[in-house]
């Protein structure tokens, strides 16, 4: 993890703090911001170096503009076999996301680019989402052969509703920004020429409410609509894992992968 100006470190994790405003940005080009291991302890570094500050809001976004968070990094993954591996692979990204969603400030999630599967369930655990008119978010793990497993799932049932959560997970479909929108996936859709200028004046009109503000309406929203089901993980986890180490799982991880060296 780096401030800002500093060296790019092994996980791509970003912090800049000003005026009341946090911000987060995985910045990995060779990886489209994809969630490796480093990353996932990087975002917890700057949870836990954020929370010492008197920020008012929290922004997470992803470097650049063509990925806001591509999925968990495959690459990185793929060393991840076993029933244990996976479930443990799946509890500390979650824990990391569970944190994010119930965070003491409001939460930001500005979408320069597409959030795809595990992109989606970090999108899904911020309270705020802001997205470029071009970006298209996804719950396409089934695609993989796989589930989400750090949270989104139960995330989105409570956004979206049951049913269409359902439909999303289970048929992958991406939604361009406005069908988002439509879906209630994304709260705010912007032109993408005044997207960094829109993120930056939402996020400044939150932290420069009167003090202690924001950290209240979280609370209270927070009580009557909680974002994390801690009870829910063991089952979550273990359907993810029983998934991720089957053959249709890695059969489509290969398929994947051939595609994308012939491309």
């Amino acid at each position: 993890m780096t401030e800002s100006g500093g060296s790019q470190s092994p996980g791509g994790v970003r912090v800049e703090v000003d005026a009341g405003v946090a911000v987060v940005t995985i910045d990995r080009p060779e990886a489209r911001n994809a969630i490796g291991f480093a990353t996932t302890d990087e975002l917890e570094a700057a949870l836990d170096q954020i929370a010492t500050t008197d920020a008012a809001v929290l922004v997470v976004r992803g470097g650049g503009d063509r990925a806001f968070v591509s999925g968990g990094d495959l690459k990185e993954l793929s060393t991840v076999r076993t029933h244990d591996d996976a479930v443990n692979m799946a509890r500390r990204v979650r824990g990391v996301l569970d944190r994010i969603a119930t965070f003491p400030i409001p939460v930001i999630a500005a979408l320069n680019g597409h959030a795809l599967g595990g992109g989606a369930e970090v999108a899904i655990s911020a309270d705020i989402r802001i997205a470029a008119d071009d970006v298209k978010i996804g719950f396409n793990q089934a695609s993989l052969g796989i589930m989400p497993a750090w949270g989104g799932a139960e995330r989105l049932a409570q956004v979206v509703g049951r049913g269409k959560a359902i439909l999303a997970i289970a048929t992958g479909q991406l939604y361009d920004a406005p069908s988002a929108q439509r879906l209630g996936l994304v709260d705010i859709v912007v032109p993408r020429a005044e997207f960094d200028r829109e993120w930056r004046a939402l996020a400044q009109k939150l932290a420069d409410t009167a003090p202690g503000t924001t950290r209240a309406v979280k609370a209270v929203i927070g009580a009557s609509a909680p974002y994390c089901f801690p009870e829910l993980e063991s089952d979550a986890v273990d359907a993810f894992a029983r998934l991720w180490t089957a053959d249709a799982h890695w059969d489509a991880v290969d398929a994947l992968q051939q595609k994308r060296k012939a491309g």
